[in-house]
């Protein structure tokens, strides 16, 4: 069984000039319910298909399982998933021991930057860049899902 353990952030100030690798990535959700959700994704020349699921509450690990699948089937389920698409760049920086993906949204998201840091476990120390800002780690509102159907042009507050 696989897992994930991320922190997310928004972001204040220059990521890009220190990224050594950035790529289109284009998602949907093709199920979402409370605790789990299952996402189709183009990212570069690869196509994916992800399910994610809490482990417990107030927790940061979940359950994620990610499967490569062709590019023209993940197209075809992109269909499926009509308006609520998200499309973003993602750019990688090395930071420390770690590497931060700084994601920049586009269409009814532009505007928002999010950076995200794996870990091995939740109480891991990682070194924090200058640019990184209010964490959002636990706020469903910065989930890819909740933008995919919520998007950040229609928040109230920002």
């Amino acid at each position: 069984m696989g897992y994930e353990i991320e922190r997310k952030f928004l972001v204040n100030g220059d990521y890009k000039s220190q990224s050594f690798k950035n790529f289109r990535i284009k998602q949907g959700y093709l199920a979402l319910s409370g605790i789990s959700v299952v996402r189709v994704r183009i990212k570069g020349e690869k196509a994916y298909v992800t399910i994610k699921s809490a482990l417990e509450e107030n927790t940061i690990k979940r359950n994620e399982w990610e499967y490569e699948i062709p590019i023209p089937d993940a197209e075809e389920m992109l269909l499926l998933c009509e308006d609520a698409v998200i499309e973003k760049t993602r750019y990688l920086i090395n930071v420390g021991n770690h590497v931060f993906e700084v994601d920049e949204f586009y269409g009814d998201n532009e505007g928002l930057l999010i950076a995200e840091v794996e870990l091995e476990s939740e109480d891991e120390p990682y070194e924090k860049p200058d640019w990184l800002g209010h964490e959002v780690t636990g706020n469903v509102r910065y989930y890819n899902s909740f933008l995919s159907i919520h998007p950040y042009s229609e928040w109230d507050e920002k």
